[in-house]
């Protein structure tokens, strides 16, 4: 169930990312309460997973898979280019976030 929390926490945590662009910072009143709504709880949804798992694994995860769907959808809705640098900054997240999995393990 912990792992089930921790996808909840991250999707949260992606939409609530994805409305601060349609927030105009915090000047629209829909989005921003989307925004602060999703953020409320992903964090919820995060303190749950941290109950049964290691905390340096479940950030690294909520982290790393939070950057790389943000990145996705900023290049595929916002059309933000998606570079061979900001591949090569995927690439590093997710071998991070593998090696600190892998420590978690043992």
């Amino acid at each position: 169930m912990a792992y089930a929390y921790l996808l909840l926490a991250i999707g949260f945590e992606v939409a609530g990312t994805s409305l601060l662009k349609p927030s105009e910072g915090f000047t629209r009143p829909w989005p921003t309460v989307g925004t602060l709504g999703a953020y409320a709880l992903s964090f919820f949804f995060l303190s749950q997973a941290v109950r049964d798992l290691p905390v340096g694994v479940v950030y690294a995860l909520w982290a790393g898979l939070g950057t790389v769907a943000i990145v996705g959808i900023a290049a595929a809705f916002l059309g933000e280019p998606l570079t061979a640098t900001k591949l090569l900054g995927i690439a590093l997240v997710v071998g991070g976030v593998v090696i600190l999995n892998l420590d978690g393990a043992h």
